[in-house]
Order: structure tokens, then sequence, then C-alpha cells
């Protein structure tokens, strides 16, 4: 028995291992179909994950390297295992004839043996294919390419903005400018082009911030360009936030656009590194107001300005469309037409652009551009497109009275420019601007205003740049306000036709501001009616008379503007104006004031200036206006030949207008109309011409018109070779003309030595606030030294002084640090044969803009050294013979000054 118990063991695991290899042999055809199937399984479920994977790419996510895997083995396997059914089903064909047994049993076990092998294999890969998760999300590209269509005009401005991306002296980087001038078009330009192929970054990051801020926005879309964890950000206060950015951007070289930005965005609130050199990192914002880069403290501020006028045709063309442009022989014409209204802005451009495409007529066209000229606001695009988007930057205009003088300067004619000061005084008479003791502080109130509208881009700065001027659209977006928009169809009325009928004027009754431009008012059978009329401006034009009982039924009038119309006299009526505020008479062919202005006692501002026909006030006019401030009686040098001209063509002269004894003479010895200013309580702003050296010392010996005067013209000191500038803190411009005999001009001696004591020079200077001079026709006059006393001199011109060596002549004792002429932007010198020298050393001119020498022969050198006028110089106007003849004191100046030859 214990021999047996082995043996059997023995017999019974050979048995087993027989029957089990004769299982591969006897179950192959078994076999083989259950491997058949679980392939098909595997294939199902293969075919499930892929689509899977498939509909997480299409949501830009990446397949997992697990599911990868999986997918290529699975299609290794079905190679393998058809590979496997192929040889099973021949070998299940090779049987022996009438048998079920193989002919070839160690090749059928082989074969046996692997099928069930690999039909484990096959159900162990199906059942790995259980996936909770099949795809990440991609990393974010470092910049994310945006749409853009092809721009036109932005080359220029696109070169400048990646010369200061690659200055690494720059982290901040502003553009600014008007809506619609194409500032997101440009930076995009720039993410696309530039910096997508920049290898200086390793992520850019646009953020669209828009007019109502928000910090925690903000951070939002940094965060789904970076790597932070949700565990990390979710749940956390903006601080916590933050310091997650930062720890982030420290690490990198980032680009971060904010694009529409209206207010200050503090960056390290944020979690925004600063970008400085060190880093190498780039802050690049847009908005429509340079203020604002200055607030997020912009290293350079670039100004995207709208296209020229080609460009703007060009852009327009393209988006009306080659069709329509074809459609007629002269619709190409009629669009350079329209698209000159743009003005070069490319929001308005574009809109207009496409509401044309498909206008084949010529009258289409005709039709459209008389909508664009009159009623912009109803063109398709304008009153519901391009207006709205302009509007938010008068929305943002801090305060209402900021929104008033903005919509004010849009009731006057298109590429209309006016001086800020003159703006200010309209302003004034308004009622626009607090009431303050001193004008200077309304002047500065009025100053800031217009500062403020520049840096919004609703203002622009005219050719002068003493004036201001606005857009056109941008004046039509505010008459869209002023009318349409806040519903004033007939509170604001602004007309240009050469005669206004009296059907229309029927429809004013409700004004508030009329604004004209007209040659004549036709005649009214029933009374004149304008009892809500505020403000009243008849600009230019060639108005010579009104209607009888135009002006009898104003009632709460405030401004009346009549400069620049053909008046020969005082309209009747306008002594029943009792509420005027402010009365303008400019440029008017006036000849005398009459008496009954006496009873305009409320008049607060009165503008004289250039009435080249005028020749008597009558007596007691101006000091009747006791509420007067403002009070200009004044000739433009520029202006002088227009005077001549029109004196030689002016009808002739109402009899003993010259010797009316309840008149005084303006123009001859006018030391009594200087009187009656002086006896005026709130006089605190004149400009006023003298005439004659009694009308001088009038001046001289009242302390009270020396401090109100802000320009004063001396002209015909007849007698005088010596004059000495009293102090007149307050004086603003000085012109001397026609003074034959003066040969020598001073300050007073016992305060000319006090403006070189250390740093109070500026403080203590006589002439604190004279920025204009103009010397004219001053034969004998030698030199203009006294001008080391001006420091603020901004404009300097000098003609017909033809014994004039010297402009600074012997300043001994001057220290080199005094700043002469430190603030002079123009110099303009002409006819002064004499003339040897400007300076005897050399002056830095740090503000000079343009610099006009015209028939001054002897002057052989020009106080200028490499370092003169470095960043401010635009032209120098003199004649090529002149220059060529100059004496340097090398040739690298004249090589630095030549480019700006005009």
């Amino acid at each position: 028995m214990d021999l047996c118990g082995p043996i059997l063991d023995v017999v019974t695991r050979v048995w087993d291992c027989t029957a089990k290899h004769a299982r591969y042999i006897m179950d192959l055809q078994e076999n083989m179909e259950s491997l058949r199937n679980a392939m098909e399984e595997l294939k199902n479920v293969h075919g499930d994950v892929k689509r899977r994977v498939e509909r997480e790419e299409q949501r830009q996510m990446r397949r997992t390297n697990e599911v990868d895997g999986w997918l290529h083995t699975v299609l290794a396997m079905e190679i393998q295992v058809n590979q496997i059914l192929e040889e099973g089903d021949q070998e299940i064909q090779n049987k022996c004839h009438g048998t079920c047994c193989p002919k070839n049993c160690r090749s059928s076990y082989k074969l046996g043996k692997k099928a069930s092998k690999k039909l484990g294999a096959v159900t162990e890969l199906k059942n790995k294919g259980r996936f909770d998760v099949v795809a990440d999300s991609l990393p974010q590209a470092p910049v994310d390419e945006r749409p853009m269509k092809k721009t036109v005009g932005l080359d220029l401005m696109y070169e400048d903005v990646c010369r200061c991306i690659q200055d690494e002296q720059l982290g901040i980087i502003g553009l600014y400018g008007m809506g619609g001038a194409g500032k997101t078009t440009l930076m995009t330009k720039v993410n696309n082009e530039f910096i997508k192929a920049s290898k200086d970054f390793e992520i850019a990051i646009w953020v669209v911030v828009s007019r109502l801020a928000n910090l925690g926005k903000v951070q939002e879309v940094i965060l789904n360009k970076l790597d932070i964890p949700n565990d990390r950000w979710r749940n956390r206060t903006e601080d916590e936030k933050a310091v997650e950015i930062f720890n982030v951007l420290k690490a990198k070289r980032f680009v971060l656009l904010l694009d529409d930005v209206w207010d200050q965005i503090d960056l390290q609130m944020v979690g925004v590194p600063s970008p400085n050199s060190q880093n190498k990192s780039k802050v690049i914002l847009t908005t429509r107001s340079l203020d604002v880069c200055r607030r997020m403290e912009a290293q350079r501020s670039i100004k995207v300005e709208c296209l020229t006028e080609e460009e703007a045709i060009n852009l327009f063309k393209k988006k009306v469309g080659q069709t329509t442009l074809n459609s007629h022989p002269e619709i190409p014409q009629l669009a350079e037409i329209a698209a000159k209204e743009c003005k070069g802005l490319p929001l308005a451009l574009v809109t207009i652009g496409r509401a044309m495409a498909g206008k084949n007529t010529p009258q289409e066209w005709e039709r459209a551009i008389q909508v664009l000229k009159t009623y912009p606001s109803k063109f398709s695009g304008m009153g519901d497109h391009v207006f709205p988007i302009l509007k938010f930057s008068y929305d943002n205009l801090p305060i209402d009275t900021m929104k008033a003088c903005f919509l004010y300067l849009a009731i006057f004619p298109e590429d209309h420019e006016i001086f800020s000061f003159e703006l200010i005084f309209r302003w004034i008479g308004e009622g626009f601007l607090e009431e303050c003791d001193s004008m200077d502080e309304v002047f500065n109130q009025g100053h800031d205003i217009i500062e403020h509208l520049k840096t919004a881009c609703l203002f622009q700065s005219g050719n002068h740049y003493e004036k201001v001027k606005m857009h056109d659209v941008i004046r039509d977006m505010a008459l869209w306000l002023a009318t349409a928009y806040i519903g004033n169809n007939n509170k604001v009325v602004v007309e240009e036709n050469d005669i206004v009928e009296a059907y229309q004027v029927s429809k004013w009754k409700e004004a508030q501001t009329i604004s004209l431009r007209t040659e004549r008012l036709e005649e009214f059978t029933v009374p004149w009616n304008f009892p809500n009329l505020l403000t009243l401006i008849f600009y230019g034009g060639n108005l010579k008379t009104f209607p009888s009982g135009f002006f009898h039924i104003m009632p709460i009038i405030k401004v009346l503007d009549l400069s620049g119309t053909r008046i020969t006299e005082l309209p009747i009526g306008i002594g029943k104006l009792v509420t005027l505020e402010y009365l303008n008479l400019s440029k008017t062919r006036i000849r005398k004031l009459s008496m009954e202005l006496k009873t305009l006692k409320r008049i607060r501002v009165l503008l004289l200036d250039n009435m080249f026909h005028l020749e008597m006030v009558s007596k007691e006019v101006i000091s009747n206006l006791s509420m007067m401030k403002v009070f200009f009686l004044i000739f433009n040098e520029s202006l002088e030949e227009e005077k001549t001209s029109q004196s030689s063509t002016k009808e002739e002269e109402p009899k003993n207008s010259r010797e009316d004894s309840q008149a005084l003479n303006v123009w001859k010895n006018n030391e009594a109309l200087l009187e009656e200013l002086e006896g005026l309580e709130h006089i605190n702003w004149v400009c006023f011409q003298i005439e004659g050296a009694s009308s001088l010392q009038k001046l001289l010996s009242s302390q009270k018109l020396k401090n109100v005067m802000r320009i004063i013209s001396l002209r015909n000191l007849d007698g005088m070779t010596f004059l000495q500038l009293p102090r007149m803190k307050h004086l603003q411009g000085l012109e001397m003309r026609r003074c034959g005999e003066l040969q020598e001009i001073k300050v007073q001696e016992k305060e000319r030595g006090q403006g070189f004591v250390g740093d109070n020079y500026i403080t203590n200077s006589n002439f604190w606030c004279l920025r204009f001079v103009g010397i004219v026709e001053l034969p004998k006059l030698l030199d203009l030294t006294w001008l080391i006393y001006v420091p603020n001199l901004e404009n300097l011109s000098v003609k017909d002084c033809e014994s004039m060596e010297e402009v600074i002549g012997d300043a001994n004792g001057v220290p080199e640090n005094l700043g002469i002429f430190s603030r002079l932007r123009d110099l303009n010198l002409e006819d002064l044969p004499n003339l040897r020298s400007i300076s005897r050393r050399a002056l830095p001119f740090p503000s000079l803009t343009e610099l006009l020498v015209r028939r001054c022969p002897n002057l052989r050198k020009l106080p200028l050294d490499s370092n003169s006028a470095r960043n401010s110089l635009k032209t120098i106007d003199v004649e090529q013979d002149w220059w060529e003849g100059l004496q340097w004191e090398d040739d690298t100046i004249r090589l630095t000054f030549t480019p700006y030859l005009r």
C-alpha cells in the first residue's frame, strides 16, 4: 500500500497533463470562436473609447498617455488575433478525412495553446478599457492669435510700438486715441504678428477691461492662461489670488495686453509684477485718455491718430467693394467725397462704407452724402452704432460742467478752431464755470477742463498750440447728444444757410441755443419771439442788418455773439437785452458804440477786438457796465493788413462821427477810456491798445490798471526814446508797434537785481505771466536784453527794427543756469538788416519748436549747439542761401539742424 499511493499520484498527474494538452487539440475550434467573439467585444470597447477621445479633442483637450497607449495596444492586438484566427481556420480545415482528428497534432496543439493564452490577454485588455477620464485640458498656447482683418494705415504706428517693446527701458506702453481710431486693431496686429513671432516672451495674456473694470474679473482672465490648481484658487480672496498670480508670473517673461482701459488699474493688486529691464516683461494698454496712460505710469504713450486722407479713401473703398465702385463711372469720385466726411476715423469709414455697398447709382450716393453733411445721425449705422460707441467717452467725463463745456464747442462750424481763452470767455458768459473772486481762478478751471477734454481725445489741438478744435465725427456725435439723443430737437439750432426764411425762424420758439451762419434774415410779418433763448451766435458770414424788432423779445438771453458779421452799427433793440452777460462784437464794422449799451448792466464779458472801423465810444457807456470783468479792445497784429484793405473799401462814414462831443475817441490818446475802466469795481481782465504817450502815462500811474492788464499793445509813443517797464504781475502779452523814437527798454531798477538771488529768480520775476512779446516797427531800438527777466516767454516776434543789432545784448552777471528762453516755443525774426546776434552764448532752447529768420543778412551765427532744442524742434524756416552762409562751431552742429529746414 505504501508503494501504490505514490504510483497512483504520478499516474493522476500524467493523466491531467495529457488531458489538458489534449483539450488544446480537441477544443481548437471552440477556442477560436471564443477568441473571435472576445476580439469583437474588444473592438467595440475600442470604438467607444476612440469616439470619446475624438469628442474631447474637438474641445481642445489632449488624450491621456494611458488611453493613447491602450488604443495602440488594441490595434496591435487585433493584428495578432487576426493572424491566430487565420491559422486556426486553416488548421481546422486540414483534419483527417472522415474524422475529427487533426493531421498534425503537434501544430494543432501549439495553435490551440496560443489561442487560449490570447483569449485571456484580449479579455484582460478589454477590462482595462474602462476609463473614467480619456483626455486632459491642453496647456495654453503662449500667444493666442486673435481674429483680425487686413489693416490699413497702421504700419508706421505698428513699427513704433514694436520698437518700444524691444526697448528694455520701457515696461509699460500706452496706446491712446479717440474712440474708433483703431487702438484695439493696432494692439491685435502687435499681438498676432510681433509677439507671436517673438522668442522673447513665454506667455502673452489679453484682457478686455472695459468701462466698469472689475479686479476679480481681470484676475479670472489671467487665471485662464496660468497653471494654477483649483484648490489654490477657488474660494480665495482677491489678495490671495494676487499672490498666486504673482508667484507664477514672476518666473516668466510675460506680455499683459489690457484693452479698453478707462481708469487706472493697480497691477500690484491684480498680482502682476512690475515690468522692468530685469524681468523684461511688458504691459501694453489701450485707452481713450492720455490721463489714463499717465496714471498707469506708462513710460511711453503713443497717440493712435486717424488715417490720412489717402488711407481713409483706401479703407472706405475696400468696404464699399469693387462691384459697387465699378457700377457707375461717377461713384469712385463720390466715394472719395463720402470718405472725406469721416475725417479719417476708421469706425465711421467702415460703418458708412459697408452701408454704401450695393448703392449702384450716383443719385443714391448724392443723397447719402447730403444726409452725412446735414443729419449724420440719420445715416445708417451712425446713430445706432458709431455715436453710441463714441458716447462712452462723454459718459466717462467726471462732472456735468465738463459735459456742458464739451457740447458747447459743437455749435460752431465744422473744422472751427478757437483760442482757449476765447472759449473760456464764452463758458464764463454761459455760466458754466464756478464764480470766483479772481478771474485767474476761473481761467484755471477753464484750462483744466480743456486739458481734460484733450486728454480724453474729445478736443484736439489746433494748428496753433493755443487753439482747440473738435473732430468732425465727434462734433456730429455731440450735436446728436445735444438734440436727438436727449430729446432736445428744438432746443439747440445749428444752421448754415445763405438766407434764413421766416418759416424757419417760426420753429425756433423753444430754442435755448441758436448758432447761425447766414447772409440775410428774412423780414418777419409778426413779432419775433424767443422766450427761451439763452445763447445766440451769428458766426461770420456776410450778414449786414437785422430785421426790425428782432431783439425785442429775448427775455432771458445771456450770450450774444455777432463777431465777424458785417454790421456797421449796433442792432436796434440791443439795449432791451438787459439779462445779457456776454457780448462779442469782434471783427464787426461798427463805427460807434452808442448809449444804448448803457442798459446792459449785467454784462461781464465785452469783446471789441479787431474792430478796425470802430472810432468812438459814447461817454459813460463803459463806466455804466458795473458788473463787467473782462474787456477787450485791441488789434491783432496778424490782421493789420486786413484793416488796411477794409478801410479802402468801406462805406462812407457818417457825418460828425469824429466830432461827437459825447463820445470818446478809441484810437487817439485813449486815456479817457482807461479812466472809465479804472472806475469799474469788478474789472479783472483787460486787453487794451494804448495809443499815445499820455495814455501810457495814465496806465503807468494806476496800480489798478497795471494789475488788471493781461495783454497790451503800445503804439505811436511819439517823443519817447526810453521806456521803463513797471511790474505788471498778470501781463500775458505785450506788443509794441510804430514807436519811432524808442531806443531803449528797461525794467525798474529797484527790482532788477532780485531776480538773480539763487532759486528765487522765477518767483520774483516782474513778468512771471508774460508769454507773448511782439516788437514791430521800432526803427531805433537796439536790443531786447530786458527779456532775460521774462522766465515764461513762449513766443517772441521781432520785425522791422532797422537799428537792432542784438536780441540779448550784454548779459554780464547773469548766471549760466538762468534759463534764458527756456520756455520759448516760437522765435520769429524778420526784416532786421543790422541784427548780428541773438545771444552771445549758445542757449539750450529746451522748448523751441519753430525758428523763423527772414531778411536778416548780417546775422551769421545762431546761438545753437548740439544740445539745443534736442527734443522739441519741428521746423526751421529760413532762406536757403542765408542758411548755407552761416558760421558754425563745427559741421556736426550744422548737420544736426539741417533736417529741420522747411
